[in-house]
């Protein structure tokens, strides 16, 4: 079993930045890849970035891919999402998700097993 709970995130404005933090629970940790995911009202949930489980792969969505930056410490068992230069269309609720597939599924939300309750980012303009 892995417990995901998601924190960091707020409101900024266009052009700044937020660090969000996926903290978990349980000792198989660095046995999953993990990634995140988005959803805006209205909207489908849809793949941000994800990172394997020893952290060598990542992988961007292309609308955030040189502004958001994935991370994981498995000594922390957290895992973490710089977003730079943020956008209007970056708002949404951001969660953060567990998955034992490798990573040509990262970018399917059905293939995690786990799933933290999610964080709120509104970008202003």
């Amino acid at each position: 079993q892995v417990q995901l709970v998601e924190s960091g995130g707020g409101l900024v404005q266009a052009g700044g930045s937020l660090r969000l933090s996926c903290a978990a629970s349980g000792r198989t940790f660095s046995g999953y890849a993990m990634g995140w995911f988005r959803q805006a009202p209205g909207k489908e949930r849809e793949f941000v970035a994800a990172i394997s489980q020893s952290g060598g792969i990542t992988d961007y969505a292309d609308s955030v891919k040189g502004r958001f930056t994935i991370s994981r410490d498995n000594a922390k068992i957290t895992v973490y999402l710089q977003m730079n230069s943020l956008k209007p269309e970056d708002t949404a609720v951001y969660s953060c998700g567990a998955t034992s597939y490798g990573r040509t599924r990262y970018r399917v939300s059905h293939n995690y097993d786990y799933w933290g309750q999610g964080t709120q980012v509104t970008v202003s303009s």
